[in-house]
């Protein structure tokens, strides 16, 4: 993989990595930063359908497709490694143990999609929003990005909203209510748990989904 050409390109936030309609001629590694998969409606309503986080592959989904169907854009300032389409399809078919890795990215995609649709779908708001907080803190953990159990969430309350479809009001006023709980401590963008075993069980979030390892770190 790391013999293959590629460019690194640095993106402000907004920046599109991937656009509805465009036939997928790169494969964008995320380098750092964060990016979000989104579909938007007839009537441009915004559903955020996952968050990208650094060490993610954002595009293997249109490997062997002729046109997205969805839009990736980066959520913050970052840096990607975006190699041509035709170099990994080479490489993927030539070694099957690539080949394999591929497949369970776009599988583990797949069960996360799953998990994301019962949230929405089945969940209160307060277990939707919980969820998503401890669902990217324990992928970060599993990539080693959470400092003693402290991390940033790169998303405003308007995100948050379009990745739960609620309102940005009412996304203020469940992280306000988890506040007052003790369940979370807040600062801007600084969030951290103050129980995780407590705030799981209100998030109803059991990570097998996510098909890693349970990282190391304790959240509180």
């Amino acid at each position: 993989m790391l013999n293959l050409p590629h460019r690194i390109r640095r993106l402000e936030p907004q920046s599109y990595l991937v656009r509805e309609g465009d036939r997928p001629e790169r494969c964008a590694v995320l380098l750092s930063g964060y990016a979000f998969r989104h579909k938007l409606t007839g009537q441009g309503a915004r559903q955020i359908l996952a968050i990208n986080i650094p060490g993610d592959a954002v595009d293997f989904q249109n490997m062997l497709l002729e046109e997205s169907d969805h839009n990736v854009q980066m959520l913050s300032r970052g840096h990607v490694a975006e190699i041509p389409r035709d170099a990994i399809e080479d490489l993927v078919f030539a070694n099957a143990q690539i080949g394999r890795a591929v497949l369970i990215t776009a599988l583990v995609e797949s069960a996360v999609f799953r998990e994301w649709t019962v949230n929405i779908g089945r969940r209160d708001s307060r277990s939707r929003i919980s969820h998503l907080l401890c669902e990217f803190a324990y992928r970060l953990a599993a990539q080693k990005l959470v400092t003693d159990g402290t991390y940033e969430l790169p998303m405003t309350q308007e995100q948050l909203a379009d990745a739960t479809g609620l309102t940005p009001v009412h996304v203020n006023r469940v992280l306000k209510g988890l506040q007052r709980e003790g369940l979370i401590e807040r600062d801007r963008r600084i969030v951290r748990f103050s129980d995780w075993s407590k705030i799981r069980d209100v998030a109803d979030f059991n990570p097998r989904y996510l098909h890693t390892h349970e990282p190391s770190i304790a959240f509180a």
